[in-house]
């Protein structure tokens, strides 16, 4: 086994691992009957990411990112039954996501029809799905920056940010080893993002001893 199909296996344990972080919640809903205090738009907004890279893979013709996308993207689509299952606000679910069809609609068509086949279809694509990978993982920072005020991480999920630090760190490595950018520049986010966490960790956790413990919820 060369590095390259090494790193390929490593990302595409990694990823799904991180994936599959969302069972948590589903599992919740399910002995609750319950969507309450979980949050909808991350496993839509992460759906239309996997659909993205899923396109990008195929044009590429990458079977790691085809793999890896696929799995997400199913794992995504059961979230969000479960959760339009169990939600109280049916319409409102049902809106965010006739909204999110429109743009995964207009996307195809506007790569498939204005843009031709070849290298410039697949640079347009490549930085569309990099810039909504790189807004997924800065949208943290302002909870990290209410953690910083109050010196409280119990709100953070330490598992969580392991997964994420191996994901994005496998996924530029691999990247790197492909010279393709589009995959090294928006998963870098993701390295920093998780090391400021593992900072606050330690930074944090005398304070957090000494406060009372309750449900970890992730960010």
């Amino acid at each position: 086994m060369d590095f390259l199909q090494l790193l390929s296996w490593t990302c595409i344990v990694f990823t799904v691992g991180m994936f599959s972080t969302g069972l948590t919640d589903l599992k919740k809903m399910r002995e609750s009957k319950s969507a309450d205090n979980i949050q909808f738009l991350p496993f839509l907004t992460t759906c239309l990411n996997n659909l993205g890279w899923l396109y990008y893979g195929l044009l590429k013709g990458d079977r790691t990112l085809i793999l890896v996308n696929i799995i997400g993207a199913v794992l995504q689509i059961l979230y969000i039954i479960v959760y339009f299952h169990y939600t109280k606000h049916k319409r409102l679910v049902m809106c965010q996501t006739l909204g999110a069809v429109m743009v995964l609609t207009c996307g195809w068509f506007y790569f498939t029809v204005f843009l031709p086949e070849g290298d410039l279809r697949l640079s347009h694509l490549g930085l569309t799905c990099s810039v909504v990978t790189v807004s997924m993982y800065l949208s943290p920072l302002t909870d990290l920056v209410a953690i910083v005020r109050s010196g409280n991480v119990q709100c953070l999920s330490f598992s969580l940010t392991v997964a994420t630090f191996l994901t994005a760190t496998s996924w530029v490595l691999y990247g790197l080893q492909l010279n393709d950018y589009y995959i090294v520049v928006p998963n870098t986010p993701g390295i920093f993002t998780s090391l400021i966490r593992f900072y606050l960790f330690w930074r944090f956790a005398s304070v957090n001893q000494s406060l009372p413990s309750y449900k970890s919820m992730q960010i």
